[in-house]
């Protein structure tokens, strides 16, 4: 069967995921960005969301690059969809990545308020899911076709997974930021309980990655 996968989620070394005041003009909250310095300069990154075609190759690039590798669907919350909160007053966000979003296969938005799917260039086709996480995982592996189904976030999304056991496998990246406050991700989770263990580290000069597995 197909695994249900997180790649490449960042936290701080104080266990948050984004900073605080998140804003569209500031997605990733106070000091969010510095989070993600180990990823913007690899190659995947720089190809998938920059167009370019070169980049920093190394450990940093071996763990970006697997998060692409036998994915079919994504999943996401509504908030890493876009800001818009409550009841859609339109149809005119189209989330942050422009007419031809990086994904290029069908995206399961976890949302309380309906809306028709959203198609896009390259294959990227955004489908609302108000019926829940299992709904929305059961539509994902249909759509995977046999492939893996990548978990994109926030971190409510994966608490939410997590908390029900469904993640097979979690790769974390730990960046060596401080934010003080922010979006946690683990906070209040007993990992062991839920059948997670370490099962790689590995550390780069801009971060240590994390695999858990659930055993």
């Amino acid at each position: 069967m197909s695994k249900l996968r997180v790649e490449s989620f960042t936290l701080s070394l104080d266990g948050f995921a984004a900073g605080p005041d998140q804003t569209l003009d500031n997605p990733l909250g106070i000091g969010g960005t510095a989070l993600h310095a180990w990823a913007f300069p690899t190659r995947t990154f720089q190809s998938k969301l920059f167009g370019k075609p070169d980049g920093e190759t190394g450990i940093d690039e071996d763990f970006a690059a697997r998060g692409f590798r036998n994915v079919g669907a994504w999943i996401m919350g509504r908030n890493m969809f876009g800001p818009v909160r409550g009841p859609w007053p339109d149809e005119s966000w189209r989330g942050w990545w422009g007419d031809n979003p990086v994904y290029h296969m069908p995206v399961f938005v976890l949302t309380h308020h309906p809306r028709d799917p959203l198609v896009m260039e390259g294959g990227t086709t955004f489908h609302f899911v108000t019926d829940g996480i299992h709904a929305a995982l059961e539509r994902a592996r249909a759509a995977a076709g046999g492939k893996d189904i990548r978990i994109g976030g926030g971190a409510s999304t994966i608490r939410q997974y997590l908390e029900a056991r469904l993640i097979d496998e979690l790769h974390l990246a730990i960046s060596p930021v401080l934010l003080g406050t922010g979006e946690p991700l683990l906070t209040g989770l007993n990992l062991p309980a839920l059948g997670y263990t370490c099962t790689q580290h590995v550390t780069s000069p801009r971060a240590t990655h994390i695999v858990l597995t659930r055993q």
